[in-house]
């Protein structure tokens, strides 16, 4: 979960980013692969690494109707752009930010990771209306923070109007220089995020060879991130540091995204389950038009219970008739669960005859 540092000033607001994140509400609009930092740790998929590809959440973006359309679909009251590093294409970036801005108002919040920044990007971000952004050190530097190019762009961007903090994973066995940055942070009155460290498929031999371990069987966290990031977030320090978990990410954030966008694009035939995923029936079949004639005139189903759907060349129809008459059917039938994103990524397929 998000832990608020112990000992803070309790006048301290949360960080807005963070906030509307925990609740779902933030859409996560990825603008490049490309970045120059070389984190080892990065867990990007082989898909997104240094490829110049743009998502909106699951989405793939061709065009500004579809980042629209995903925030739309989440009722999103913020984005969070992130890469690689956004600032890679800068001038994408801004426009973004604008069209955002533009068709949801100021009150859309919108925070930045990046691990660059000249003062002239910065000012850029500032007037096309970011307003958060989080730098990325890079590990060697976390106890080295004072006098570096860091600590020029967080007082350019505290110039500027922005809120300003420091994002990074919880290397465990760099506590030291963990405690060295945050202290840096106090002293220059910005936020800390603290992540807990994961194993990834584009990052895991990194974290092994580094001596890294799962902290189970059944998480992709690193053994020991956890701890340190509480011992430090007990810390009695004078700015905001937060902790978020893995389990966080995806037992609260994203099943709460997941809630927000499976109660806009539910059919009436798709049952949403408490893990925030859809339940439907799917016939397979060489002849989907038949099919659907078929079963609407001999089952007698409801225009509204039962579709074809050409992408996926599949007959969907509610799980709930299905169950009754796939016995009767000739074609391969299914009760099958999946996520309410663009992808439709599945998480259980039950065979029903």
């Amino acid at each position: 979960m998000i832990h608020l540092p112990l000992g803070a000033a309790t006048n301290k607001p949360v960080v807005r980013g963070c906030k509307l994140c925990a609740l779902g509400a933030k859409m996560v609009l990825f603008v490049t692969g490309l970045c120059d930092a070389g984190c080892f740790y990065c867990p990007l998929s082989r898909e997104k690494m240094n490829h110049d590809v743009i998502y909106a959440d699951e989405m793939p973006v061709r065009r500004d109707e579809d980042i629209l359309q995903e925030a739309r679909l989440i009722d999103a009251l913020g984005t969070g752009i992130t890469g690689g590093d956004p600032i890679k294409k800068i001038d994408r970036t801004v426009h973004y930010i604008e069209l955002l801005k533009d068709n949801f108002g100021e009150d859309h919040h919108i925070h930045l990771y990046t691990a660059s920044g000249s003062k002239e990007d910065i000012l850029k971000l500032a007037s096309a209306g970011l307003d958060e952004i989080r730098f990325h050190p890079p590990p060697p530097l976390w106890n080295k923070m004072t006098g570096s190019i860091y600590a020029k762009r967080l007082t350019w961007a505290l110039d500027a109007g922005l809120d300003a903090g420091i994002e990074v994973p919880v290397l465990p066995d760099m506590r030291d220089s963990l405690i060295s940055l945050v202290n840096f942070a106090d002293d220059m009155g910005v936020f800390v995020n603290l992540n807990e460290l994961e194993f990834s498929e584009t990052n895991y031999r990194a974290l092994n060879e580094r001596g890294y371990e799962p902290k189970s069987d059944i998480s992709s966290a690193v053994r020991g991130s956890e701890e340190v990031a509480y011992e430090i977030v007990s810390m009695p320090w004078d700015i905001i540091v937060h902790y978020c978990s893995a389990a966080f990410k995806d037992g609260i954030q994203m099943k709460n995204r997941l809630m927000r966008r499976a109660k806009n694009v539910r059919r009436d035939y798709e049952e949403i389950t408490e893990d925030s995923t859809l339940i439907l029936g799917v016939v397979i079949g060489d002849d989907l038009e038949e099919i659907h004639r078929y079963l609407r005139e001999t089952y007698d189903i409801p225009e509204n219970l039962i579709s074809v759907n050409y992408m996926r060349q599949r007959v969907e129809v509610s799980p709930y008739i299905l169950e009754d008459i796939a016995s009767e059917l000739p074609w391969k039938c299914y009760e099958v669960e999946e996520y309410p994103t663009w992808d439709r990524l599945q998480v259980e397929r039950l065979e029903l005859n």
